[in-house]
C-alpha cells in the first residue's frame, strides 16, 4: 500500500475542485442565464443533468470530496481547511485563460492576501 503525504492529497483536492468549478461554469454557460421558478425548474434541471461538462464537473467534485475525507483522517481540520483556499488563487487565473473572465486590481490584491494567509497557516 502506498502512503501519500496529506499535503499532496490536499493539492489534488484543490485541483479537482478547481477543474470541477470550471467545468460546471462551462456547462451552465452553454445552458444560459435562467431564473429559478416553477415554470423552468424541470427544463433547466434536465438540461443540466445531461450536460457533459456538468456531469464531469460533479464527478470531479465527488472525487475531491472522497479525497478530502482522506485528508481529514490525516490532518487537523484547522490546518487542512485553510489550505483549500489555494483554489481561490488558482481559479481566477484558470477562468481568465479558459473562460475569458476579467481581472481587477481588487481581485489581484485579494489573491495576494490569500497567498500570504495560506503561507502563514501552512507554516504553523
Amino acid at each position: 500500500m502506498i502512503t501519500t503525504h496529506p499535503y499532496f492529497i490536499v493539492c489534488i483536492c484543490v485541483f479537482l475542485n478547481v477543474a470541477s468549478q470550471l467545468l460546471l461554469k462551462m456547462g451552465i454557460n452553454s445552458i444560459g442565464h435562467f431564473e429559478i421558478n416553477a415554470d423552468n425548474l424541470v427544463t433547466v434541471g434536465l438540461k443540466a443533468a445531461v450536460n457533459p461538462n456538468i456531469i464531469i464537473g460533479l464527478f470531479l467534485f465527488g472525487l475531491s470530496f472522497i479525497l478530502w475525507l482522506v485528508v481529514l483522517s490525516r490532518m487537523e481540520v484547522s490546518l487542512a481547511y485553510p489550505l483549500l483556499s489555494m483554489g481561490y488563487i488558482i481559479t481566477p487565473f484558470m477562468s481568465y485563460f479558459l473562460l475569458n473572465e476579467t481581472f481587477s486590481l481588487s481581485r489581484i490584491l485579494g489573491i495576494c492576501v490569500i497567498i500570504v494567509g495560506v503561507y502563514i497557516v501552512s507554516r504553523s
